[in-house]
């Protein structure tokens, strides 16, 4: 599966736009986490914690987009985006979208 940020992809032409894919993935902080993580934010620099929960998150939510649009037909997603945003304060949520399309060769 290709899957670009950009609106084409050199030497290929979009045959069949199938539509909008995405992927959903919200995960929470464990206590742990956020006992580190707090511990962590007194003294500053970089939480490593949520950077790992975060990067996991942003690949699953990846992964079921391309799931997503291989059940629609599709052979590539375009214009792919993350969105985030907190749900209370222990969870996030990671969506991963783009277009769903059927490329050719040109």
């Amino acid at each position: 599966m290709i899957v670009v940020t950009t609106e084409n992809v050199a030497g290929h032409r979009v045959r069949e736009t199938l539509g909008q894919c995405f992927g959903v993935v919200v995960r929470s902080r464990g206590l742990g986490g956020n006992i580190a993580a707090g511990l962590r934010s007194i003294v500053g620099g970089e939480i490593t914690e949520y950077t790992d929960m975060l990067e996991q998150a942003r690949r699953h939510a990846l992964d079921r987009m391309v799931a997503n649009a291989t059940e629609m037909g599709a052979n590539a997603v375009l214009m792919m985006r993350f969105d985030s945003s907190e749900i209370g304060q222990t969870m996030s949520e990671i969506v991963a979208y783009g277009t769903a399309v059927v490329l050719e060769p040109a």
